[in-house]
């Protein structure tokens, strides 16, 4: 098999994503086509720069196998977005790096700690993040009680949205250039060899605790950068929105065509789910539903997010096997 037959091979679960991404901006520009002038897109980026960043920290121990499907990135994300407001803004700590090093500092030193109780205490991963959901998002009513607060002076003017080059687009494209990064890395193919057959990989040399530990601080830095994001989105610190953005993130990743059971999944194929994710909730809102237009758009994610995992699942039957 060829260099481009074997890329081909690897990356063709991109395939239905591309098509959905392609279909849902047709669809848009007949819907809404001042999404699509100079200053809808910068709206478009600044919204949906936090959702594909909780959807790329999910990515990384999705990608480690072993069913990690971290429920804890939007409570997080919601955390660091409240203490960056209550606690460092409010005692004058407002420089950049304070604030980004704090992100991505809380973000990291979390989910080392979920991996190490994953790995070393044994708990499956889906409670140790459940659990992890379930605290952060009582612990951040305790900080906030209700949306409130003002970003740092130099953070007010990035959620304005006004330009396609705005300090968020660079937090975004820094992201995804960090992930380049990894991606050219051994520690990529070890990630992908762990989730795919762990076993296989430990034989190979593949040291599996500190791959799945490496994964879990890439999910932190990237948690922490939507965060920051998020924070300039609303300019204020909020308690209880941050929690929405795992349902979509979820969703997003296995839009994107990311296979939760590990091994299988990119920046790529998380970039268009989130952004898949952005176009759909875009439609949703140019049709009237009333009072239940809210009920409406959970119900339509719940219900993409079943059929996106039956493909998965139909996708992954059809692999023959090696």
């Amino acid at each position: 098999m060829s260099h481009s037959q074997r890329l081909l091979a690897q990356y063709r679960y991109l395939a239905v994503p591309c098509a959905l991404f392609f279909a849902l901006a047709v669809l848009a520009l007949l819907r809404t086509p001042n999404l699509f002038s100079f200053s809808g897109l910068a709206g478009a980026v600044l919204v949906a720069t936090p959702l594909i960043l909780c959807t790329l920290a999910l990515t990384p121990t999705v990608m480690a196998g072993r069913g990690t499907v971290d429920l804890s990135v939007g409570p997080l994300m919601g955390f660091i977005n409240v203490t960056l407001i209550a606690w460092l803004t409010k005692s004058g700590v407002t420089h950049p790096i304070a604030i980004f090093g704090w992100a991505m500092l809380v973000g990291v030193l979390w989910q080392i700690g979920q991996a190490l109780i994953i790995i070393h205490v044994r708990v499956a991963p889906i409670i140790v993040t459940l659990s992890s959901y379930l605290i952060l998002t009582g612990v951040n009513l305790l900080i906030m009680q209700r949306a409130g607060g003002l970003a740092p002076d130099w953070m007010m003017s990035w959620g304005a949205g006004i330009s396609l080059l705005s300090p968020v687009s660079f937090v975004l494209l820094g992201a995804i250039a960090l992930w380049f990064l990894f991606w050219r890395s051994a520690f990529h193919t070890h990630l992908r060899l762990t989730g795919a057959d762990e076993r296989m990989a430990y034989t190979a040399g593949v040291k599996i605790e500190t791959v799945r530990i490496g994964a879990h601080i890439l999910s932190g830095v990237f948690v922490g950068l939507a965060a920051v994001s998020y924070t300039a989105l609303i300019s204020s610190g909020d308690p209880t929105q941050g929690s929405t953005y795992t349902l979509q993130a979820v969703t997003a990743l296995v839009l994107g065509g990311a296979s939760l059971a590990g091994g299988r999944g990119g920046a790529i194929g998380s970039i268009l789910g989130a952004l898949n994710m952005f176009l759909i909730a875009n439609l949703l809102a140019t049709f009237n539903f009333g009072t239940i237009s809210g009920s409406a758009t959970k119900l339509a994610f719940g219900l993409i997010l079943i059929i996106s995992l039956l493909v998965n699942v139909l996708a992954v039957s059809r692999v023959p096997a090696r």
